[in-house]
């Protein structure tokens, strides 16, 4: 199936991670398909992760850590990644979520068997701060996107892509709370974004719990200014509505809701035996983790 098992590279940047950062890294050893490196970037850490990562590294050759002890923040971190791959692919990834252990074999034979496609992603199922799963959020069919699209239902962690994209179409530094979406605005402005929405979870996303209302409304803002930039619903209306998004945000943080915004965007499982399966994996990852 795998013409000569082509390597994968996945990159996970990380800053002060050290509660989840090992959970992370054992989805990756976890993972179905084995021919991958695994990239871990620390970006100026100041609790463990940089111990974690290193430990992780010392047990696995396919492990390997940079480290320059500074924050340069993420969309820097991200374009550093895609120049110390050495895969044919590249796999995104937060060091916060788990890979569900089928992910990098799904998204590496899609794009084997779509050569008209340099980037493929999917759905995520959301767990919380203590791994429960809550929810899950993914399409009902395969989605495209062409130059005429206003929205992207893209969850940027779950991309896979292929490494000459990358290298044609770096992130913006300009966007730090945003960095996916100008991507995703400006490669299909100009007919770059030849990318395959599955409905296949392919990530276990850590949401409730997880939520930070500043990056959250940052976030906002970020996206509004690049809608700017290329004409997508930047009116008056769609202002208006980027204010009243954060005010609510920030209501939410006083009275304490505000992690509820997690829940508002999820789809109930489709049945118990479903949430069961999904929990079961992410309990299967997390207790070898812990061993």
């Amino acid at each position: 199936m795998f013409n000569d098992y082509p390597l994968i590279s996945i990159g996970i940047p990380f800053y002060n991670a050290e509660k989840y950062l090992g959970f992370a890294i054992q989805s990756v050893i976890a993972q179905s398909y084995e021919n991958w490196e695994l990239i871990l970037v620390d970006d100026g850490s100041s609790d463990n992760s940089l111990k974690i990562a290193q430990e992780f590294a010392l047990k696995d050759a396919r492990i390997r850590v940079i480290c320059d002890g500074k924050n340069r923040k993420l969309p820097y971190r991200l374009n550093q990644l895609i120049l110390e791959s050495k895969g044919e692919f590249i796999a995104r990834m937060d060091a916060d979520d788990l890979m569900h252990p089928d992910r990098l074999k799904k998204e590496l034979s899609f794009l084997l068997e779509n050569p008209g496609y340099d980037l493929v992603s999917g759905g995520i199922v959301s767990i919380d701060h203590k791994n429960n799963v809550t929810g899950m959020r993914t399409v009902n069919k395969l989605v495209t996107i062409d130059k005429d699209s206003k929205s992207y239902p893209i969850v940027h962690p779950t991309v896979m892509a292929r490494r000459d994209w990358y290298l044609r179409n770096s992130y913006s530094l300009n966007y730090p709370r945003a960095e996916d979406y100008e991507l995703w605005c400006r490669t299909s402005s100009v007919g770059d974004l030849k990318i395959a929405i599955l409905p296949d979870i392919f990530l276990f996303y850590r949401e409730f719990g997880n939520i930070d209302p500043n990056k959250l409304i940052n976030s906002y803002n970020d996206s509004y200014k690049i809608r700017q930039v290329f004409g997508i619903n930047s009116g008056l209306r769609n202002f208006l509505k980027v204010k009243m998004k954060c005010l609510i945000v920030r209501l939410l943080s006083i009275f304490g809701l505000v992690q509820n915004l997690a829940k508002k965007r999820n789809m109930k499982f489709s049945s118990i035996t479903e949430e069961k399966e999904l929990q079961a994996v992410v309990n299967t990852i997390v207790n070898k983790s812990l061993t």
